[in-house]
Parts: C-alpha cells; structure tokens; sequence
C-alpha cells in the first residue's frame, strides 16, 4: 500500500511536467504548420498541382509513423512528424517516384526522431535525415525547380518562428556570416539574386534553424551556423549554383553531427572558467 501511494504521488507530481511538455509539443507544432502554410499554397500553384499527391502521401505516412510509436509507447499522438513531411515534400522534386519519397520519409521519422523518443528526443532532425537518405540513395533525384516565389513565402513563416525564439537568431546570421565569408575567401563570384533559391530559404528557415539541429548554448550557435554556411560553399557543386539542394541538406546533416560536440566544448570551457574564476 505504501508503494501505491509513493507511485501516485510521484505521477501527480510528474503530470504537470508532462502537460507542459505536451502544451509546448502542440504550440511548436502549431506554429510551424502556420509557417508552412504560405510555401505550400505557393508551390501547389507553381506546380499547378503535381505537389498534392507527394505532399498527401508524406503526411499520411508521417501519421501513420506517429500513430504506431504512440501506441507501442502507450502515449498520445503528436504530430509534429507531419511538420516534417510537409518540409521534405515542399523541398524534394515533386517528380521523383512516390515510393522512394516515402522510404526516404520513413526512415528520417524513425530513425532520426522515434527510436529516440519522438520529437526533441534525438540530435538530427527528421527532414533533413530523409532528404539526406534520398539524395544519397537516390543520386538521380532532379534538383526541384528554382522559384523566387517559393523563397519569398517561406519569410512570413520564418519571421513568426524568429518572432517565438523556435528561429535562433544567431543561428541565422551566423550562417549568413559564414556563407558569405566562404564565397569571398573561395573567390566564387555568384550575384546576390542566384542565392535567392527556394532550396536555401526553406533549407535556413527549416533544416539549419531547426532547434533540433542546431546548437543550443549561445556561443555554440554561433559556431554552429558559420559552420553550416561555410559547409554550405564547400559541398556546392558549380554546375548547379550556390544554395542547391544536396549543399543545403548535407551542410545541415554534418553541422547537426556536430552541434552536441560543439555545445559540450563550450560548457567545458564555461566551467573550467567558472573554477578558475572561484578557485
């Protein structure tokens, strides 16, 4: 009987964490799927349509990936794996075939994100996993069609993530530093408006900002995304221009590796700062 009440208590002192995890799961979800509203309207019409089956057939699978983990898991459906499906779907060609799209999405949500926990638990984020598995797997995947629209809507969105702290600041600017510091070092004369591709804007706002990828001690933030922007020029192939797809989520992929390392650097140095300070 003792232990019953020591288990009742401790869960009723456990609900109120998990409430606020589960407020705070259904905001960030909430106001991702609102960012993204803008870029999907305009790549279903700059795609007059072709996107829709892609885009549908990711979302379901995303849920039905969600909904299985919860039950084996025995917790309530989040659907923050459909915030991820909508980023691979807008960001991959919407030609290539269906059934490669939906394995390289499946392995990006259980991979990268449920054998881990589910959203926040892992360190890489989902999209930026199942886009690295399609191009790696897939090496004959299409680059998606260059559209100055599609990189214009995907602003709203990111202001509304910058405007809740889900967009880190520094990340961004930190990227913009070192891409730019890349492309004069490397000598690559590219005119502002190529960089303006909707592959770099929804890659910045969605797969580099990501929180789940990128640093989160502040000063790693800043090495994390003048990595990510300087990996950015590195991996550019010069037949397809700066900010093309396989740059992007590669620069993503590898700066997301090691965005723990770099935050574990800068605590070390914190606390031996800290004990020299007080010893």
């Amino acid at each position: 009987m003792t232990a019953n009440i020591k288990s009742s208590a401790v869960a009723a002192r456990a609900t109120p964490h998990l409430d606020d995890r589960r407020r705070t799961v259904d905001r960030t979800t909430a106001l991702y799927a609102a960012a993204l509203i803008l870029p999907i309207l305009v790549s279903i019409h700059q795609s007059s349509g072709s996107i829709l089956p892609l885009l549908v057939s990711a979302l379901i699978i995303a849920a039905g990936w969600a909904t299985l983990f919860a039950r084996l898991r025995h917790h309530r459906f989040e659907g923050h794996a459909m915030i991820g499906a909508a980023i691979f779907a807008l960001m991959v060609p919407p030609s290539i075939p269906l059934w490669q799209a939906l394995l390289a999405l499946s392995f990006g949500i259980v991979v990268a994100e449920q054998i881990f926990g589910g959203r926040g638990y892992g360190f890489l984020s989902a999209p930026v996993t199942a886009l690295a598995f399609q191009l790696f797997s897939f090496p004959g995947s299409t680059e998606p069609a260059t559209s100055g629209l599609i990189a214009l809507s995907v602003i709203p969105g990111a202001a509304i993530l910058l405007s809740v702290g889900l967009v880190a600041w520094r990340v961004a600017l930190a990227f913009a530093i070192g891409l730019f510091a890349a492309l004069a070092i490397s000598g690559f004369s590219v005119p502002l408006q190529s960089l303006f591709t909707a592959s770099l804007a929804l890659g910045v706002a969605f797969l580099v900002c990501d929180p789940v990828n990128a640093a989160c001690t502040n000063i790693g933030r800043w090495a994390y995304g003048v990595l990510a922007g300087v990996l950015v020029v590195i991996l550019t192939d010069p037949d397809q221009g700066t900010g093309h797809l396989a740059a992007i989520v590669f620069a993503s992929l590898l700066a997301g590796i090691f965005a723990p390392l770099i935050d574990r650097i800068v605590i070390m140095i914190n606390v031996n700062r800290r004990r020299r300070r007080n010893g």
